[in-house]
């Protein structure tokens, strides 16, 4: 592998789900074209979620069926239930993430519904996977949302998130995600919880899920990395944000940090100069929406090299 640290970009289903204009299919099929070819790995495409919930996703199936025709890249989706995630095989998502938050009003506001409803869902969501001729092939995310704190209520109890975290393991995730979904983490607190965390589920790959609310996000990327996490969400142009965190600038900014990733000396596989350009994609196509980061307005320093 030519990376030590994997950069994942969601910024067009968490980023584009909080855009009210509909962002063009064939716009988001040169968005994937364009991250795939400046060395993205992984790229969260849409969400499985009813037309009448989000517009914004009426065009998944055609965006997973395009995304997947990508060697080597793989295409990670929403799936907040059992109808989304069997249309998410059907179009050929390579991974099925699932969402449940720490804060029982947060899951309630967001999902409408119980933590305990949503793991359910994520239940019978791993037993239709395992139903499939090739299992292995589709894997499955378990997200524990609000881990660092909830806008309704305050202080998030780390044994809450640990155990939520470990019900996702026992129920077969593939995969953990601990998400400061409303900005609310520190990097001593965000290294502590991730520590916790991986002794707690063991050798289970767990990765980072940041936003920049409050200006820690990649402050908190750095608590993570001293855990040992080597894998992080983000998104292009800092899109996205929780509509639970008035106020919110959204993810951290993918540009941005694999600038400091590859300053760090860690190889994020990723050509930054045409990670940046991809952002003209999202300037023609919203010219009124904010878009964030500082390599893009700064670039990058005199003499700044990729690791290597």
């Amino acid at each position: 592998m030519d990376r030590d640290v994997l950069v994942r970009e969601v910024g067009l289903r968490d980023g584009l789900q909080a855009v009210d204009t509909f962002f063009p299919t064939e716009a988001k099929k040169a968005w994937i074209d364009s991250e795939a070819a400046a060395g993205v790995h992984e790229i969260q495409a849409c969400s499985f979620v009813p037309r009448s919930t989000f517009e914004q996703f009426s065009d998944a199936s055609e965006i997973v069926a395009h995304a997947t025709n990508h060697q080597g890249l793989l295409v990670s989706v929403f799936t907040p239930n059992v109808k989304g995630a069997e249309r998410a095989i059907a179009a050929g998502a390579h991974r099925l993430g699932h969402v449940t938050s720490a804060s029982e009003s947060h899951n309630q506001n967001n999902l409408r519904r119980s933590v305990g409803d949503s793991m359910d869902d994520f239940e019978r969501i791993v037993a239709l996977r395992n139903e499939l001729s090739d299992p292995e092939t589709t894997s499955i995310s378990g997200c524990v949302a609000t881990a660092f704190g909830c806008t309704i209520e305050g202080a998030v109890d780390p044994d809450a998130v640990v155990r939520l975290a470990s019900r996702y393991v026992e129920l077969g995730a593939d995969e953990l995600v601990l998400a400061d979904t409303v900005g609310y983490g520190n990097p001593d607190q965000v290294k502590k919880l991730f520590v916790r965390t991986g002794a707690e589920v063991g050798d289970i790959p767990i990765a980072a899920h940041f936003h920049d609310t409050r200006g820690l996000g990649l402050a908190n990327v750095c608590g993570a990395l001293d855990a040992g996490v080597r894998a992080f969400d983000a998104s292009l142009g800092g899109l996205g944000g929780c509509p639970f965190a008035p106020g919110a600038t959204g993810n951290i900014v993918t540009e941005d940090l694999v600038f400091m990733l590859e300053a760090m000396g860690l190889r994020t596989g990723i050509d930054l100069d045409a990670l940046v350009a991809v952002r003209d994609i999202l300037e023609r196509e919203m010219p009124d929406e904010p878009l964030h980061g500082a390599i893009a307005a700064a670039r990058v320093p005199k003499g700044f090299a990729v690791a290597n």
